[in-house]
């Protein structure tokens, strides 16, 4: 599927006399100088992430919010979830597949960690990768907006399956 992909724009590129080669070594570099910009962005965000969960401070935030997520109806065993999905996704992923073995995916904790896990994004992550990619120094509401976004969904999730 990919190399049909491939011959079909090339051959679009040769019908419209495009020089595809330029075309594409002028892509590659401005990719490569958007991966410069970004680098330092991904790294602090890996770093960060990497501190809260080697530190322990993940669980206690765990047992600090627990009760009162409750009351929304999120269980205790999505909190390690409702923390790590805005920061990174394959750590949410790792996160989901620990809650599917301890809980099982038809408890109410499995399906509650499924909805939120489709409920939203990485979105420090994304964030901070596509702002500092488009060069936004001010981030203003976005941030606060994405992640009420996100404990919106994951609310709507513990509700949904009481």
């Amino acid at each position: 599927m990919i190399a049909w992909l491939l011959v079909i724009t090339v051959t679009a590129g040769y019908l419209r006399r495009v020089n595809v080669f330029s075309a594409l070594s002028d892509g590659a570099m401005e990719g490569m100088k958007t991966a410069a910009t970004v680098l330092p962005c991904l790294a602090s965000t890996l770093m960060a992430l990497s501190v809260l969960s080697s530190s322990g401070l993940l669980d206690q935030l765990c047992r600090v919010l627990s009760p009162a997520m409750r009351l929304f109806g999120l269980p205790e065993g999505v909190m390690p979830l409702f923390l790590m999905r805005p920061l990174s996704g394959s750590a949410s992923l790792a996160t989901l597949s620990q809650i599917m073995s301890q809980y099982g995916p038809d408890s109410r904790t499995g399906l509650v960690a499924c909805a939120m896990m489709g409920s939203g994004e990485t979105v420090l992550y994304t964030c901070s990768l596509y702002l500092a990619a488009a060069g936004v120094k001010k981030s203003r509401y976005i941030i606060p907006a994405s992640l009420a976004g996100w404990v919106a969904g994951c609310i709507t999730a513990g509700l949904l399956f009481r």
